[in-house]
């Protein structure tokens, strides 16, 4: 066939092959995304229609890419695939079938953000306080059952032993008896339910496993146990099923991934096949050698050897660096040698990093030395608090038993219903088994409210009940910008003019543009679809590769991504790999492979960078070398470079000293901020409340009481906090 002519005999091979299940190892750069598209391009021209095809990614970028690319092989015939994320494609299958689980089709999705509020509320509710063991502790507990398919029964009866261990059983219980309530599921019911929904309904399971006729998955060695099964279910009666991927770059285990789902393939379905896609088409021959030096000192792993016809290449570069002040300035220094002599763009380099907080020092360099760049999954647009309260405001329009994002809205923009007259309503409304919408709608018989907030609470359902019937006579972005308007959210951050609120005001006139954006592209979409739609995306689904900048992202988010010039920044134990004293032989496997994706993202040169000193949480720590750059083939590494050493000895007045001391005054500014009792994130240590604020200047200490790590004091310099 005349489109197989531009695949190699290995990836021909896999595409053609249609006796069975099987498997496709995609070693990085092999083309695993070329062989998908191509295989589902082959299919339809074979006859098989392109809605009896389901295939199913990780990410919405990958899914818009492969269809992009089908269409040019194909044409149109490719908008009628069923090709997404497993959560996007059976979000769509649930609100299809709905009413079989006892749910409506407009139910809302929550982010993890979501989730931790109903836990919070719940141990409230609940009257449990257990030390040490947080909201946030409690929700990624929960998460992490879900992804093992453990149900609350089965923890509470089977599994939970302790008193805490009890109490976190009452909990999770009660989540999940709220989300049901509030007609929501978090994102992995959005697994688990699907599993329920073809367990208990045989009529529906034969409908779609009619309706499916091939089934193909990117990225398998990243799937969790529910994800398995689905696949599992769902396989096509003749085992038209084909997955993708390389163990050696599953690095999501932290997240319920198995991989074991990859290595054992070929025990779980009967008479698979194995094809292995060895020749790499991005890196040179060191960056394969150094890259496979590394990967090679795995046990559990499918045994492959990449190999390519590029040329040679540069060897590795390492940089040793004093700390990191030093690292950031070494690598700013080495990013304009590399555009200058190389004639590369900006977005032809990428930084990379293991842990968000590793960004600041980097972010100050590159702002000194006037290097645009991006972060890519920093806080994701989507979970921006300013945005996210008038996303709260939609989902209660669509669903007004979304009890959590009513809480959200309750007094913003401020309408003097205080906490104690809210958890008053949410009494009331357990007492008579009550929505806390409908509470709303009979508050004057909450006689332990004031008439004052009555009224305002009665205004509130007014101004909601509006806006709920506009919904049929508005499109979405007339509505959302009306509803904006009316709330004078806008005009209350122009009046409040300060850097934060700004910042808020830019945010929802995007928001409000990227509404627009969308209704022009699916005029006829509802609110539901809107909602369905944003509540899916993710940090990396933003990711604008045609603006002109340097990329900084973590090596998770980089994952799929490749850059002519690759750093790979923090290379010191505890940092990269990540904690390894405390860690497992297979943490530390899944470390070496985060490694070795970091290496892979590069097409001609990888620069690795350590430091013998780092602040980190507030003080001064002393570093040891990763033991993967120890673990590099010497032949694919070149003599370290000395950052710390420099024939200047000091650098000139004006220059990096100068540079750092305007940096920090101007996080002086940002800092003011911050007052007692502010919420504020930190990447190590997450969310907490300010306890209280002392001295100035560059010995300034904040206390924060954190959710997930309890009380901490932070010099405010280098904790690269933000404000919530």
């Amino acid at each position: 066939m005349k489109i197989l002519s531009k695949l190699n005999e290995q990836q021909r091979n896999a595409v053609e092959y249609n006796a069975g299940p099987h498997i496709v190892v995609a070693g990085a750069g092999s083309g695993k995304t070329r062989v998908l598209t191509y295989k589902i391009a082959y299919l339809i021209q074979e006859g098989l229609e392109p809605e009896s095809i389901l295939a199913l990614t990780f990410t919405n970028k990958a899914a818009r890419e492969m269809k992009e690319r089908i269409r040019e092989l194909i044409g149109k015939k490719a908008d009628s695939l069923w090709m997404g994320t497993f959560h996007s494609i059976f979000a769509r299958i649930l609100r299809i079938e709905a009413s079989a689980i006892n749910y409506s089709s407009n139910f809302s999705i929550y982010d993890r953000e979501d989730s931790v509020s109903l836990v919070s509320n719940i141990l409230q509710y609940l009257s449990i306080n257990l030390e040490n063991v947080t909201a946030n502790s409690i929700q990624h507990k929960i998460s992490n059952f879900k992804n093992h398919m453990i149900t609350p029964e089965e923890y509470s009866n089977n599994i939970a032993s302790t008193i805490a261990e009890k109490k976190i059983g009452e909990v999770y219980i009660e989540y999940n008896k709220r989300l049901r309530e509030n007609n929501s599921m978090d994102f992995d019911d959005l697994l688990l339910k699907p599993i329920e929904l073809f367990n208990n309904h045989t009529r529906i399971l034969q409908k779609y496993k009619k309706m499916f006729k091939y089934i193909l998955v990117d990225e398998y060695q990243d799937t969790n146990n529910a994800q398995y099964e689905i696949v599992k279910i769902l396989s096509p009666l003749k085992d038209k099923l084909c997955v993708v991927g390389d163990d050696a770059q599953s690095i999501y285990g932290w997240r319920g991934a198995n991989i074991r789902n990859m290595l054992d393939f070929e025990k779980d379905f009967n008479k698979s096949k194995i094809f292995r896609l060895e020749q790499n088409y991005r890196s040179t021959k060191n960056i394969l050698l150094a890259a496979d030096s590394v990967i090679k000192k795995n046990t559990e792993q499918i045994a492959k050897t990449l190999w390519t016809e590029n040329p040679e290449g540069e060897e590795i570069t390492l940089i040793k660096c004093s700390d990191e002040k030093d690292e950031a300035f070494q690598i700013a220094k080495k990013i304009k040698k590399e555009i200058s002599t190389k004639k590369l763009s900006l977005n032809d380099i990428a930084i990379l990093y293991r842990t968000n907080a590793q960004s600041r020092a980097l972010e100050d360099a590159f702002r000194r030395e006037k290097i645009p760049y991006k972060i890519v999954g920093g806080v994701e647009f989507y979970r921006r608090k300013e945005v996210k309260d008038i996303l709260a405001y939609l989902r209660v329009l669509s669903n007004q038993d979304d009890e959590e994002s009513l809480l959200r809205i309750m007094n913003f923009p401020q309408r003097g219903i205080g906490n104690t007259s809210i958890t008053k309503m949410i009494a009331f409304s357990r007492k008579h088994n009550l929505s806390l919408f409908k509470t709303m709608a009979r508050v004057f018989e909450v006689i332990e409210v004031k008439e004052r907030i009555q009224k305002n609470v009665k205004q509130f359902r007014i101004l909601l009940d509006k806006y709920i019937a506009l919904q049929s006579k508005l499109s979405i972005g007339e509505l959302t910008s009306a509803l904006v308007d009316e709330l004078g959210v806008l005009r209350m951050y122009k009046e409040e003019n300060s850097q934060d609120s700004v910042s808020r005001y830019d945010n929802v006139h995007e928001l409000l543009s990227s509404i627009q954006e969308f209704n022009k592209e699916f005029p006829e979409a509802t609110l539901e679809q809107y909602l369905a739609e944003v509540s899916l995306v993710a940090g990396i689904d933003q990711y604008d590769e045609s603006k002109n900048s340097i990329t900084l992202m973590t090596v998770h988010s980089a994952k799929g991504l490749e850059f002519p010039v690759v750093f790979i920044t923090g290379c010191e134990e505890d940092i990269f790999p990540l904690n390894p004293r405390f860690d497992s032989d297979s943490k530390i496997e899944e470390e070496r492979r985060l490694f070795y994706v970091a290496i892979t993202r590069a097409m001609k040169k990888v620069f690795i960078s350590f430091a013998r000193s780092r602040y980190r949480f507030g003080e001064v720590a002393y570093q040891n070398k990763s033991r993967f750059i120890e673990e590099l083939n010497p032949d694919s590494v070149e003599d370290v470079i000395d950052g710390s050493n420099r024939k200047s000895g000091r650098r000139r007045k004006g220059d990096f000293d100068e540079y750092y001391q305007e940096s920090y005054d101007d996080f002086d500014q940002e800092r003011r901020s911050f007052r007692v009792g502010s919420r504020v994130s930190h990447d190590i240590f997450g969310q907490g409340k300010v306890l209280a604020i002392t001295g100035n200047g560059d010995t300034q200490r904040i206390t924060i009481s954190f959710e997930d790590s309890g009380t901490k004091q932070l010099l405010v310099k280098f904790a690269n906090l933000k404000l919530l």
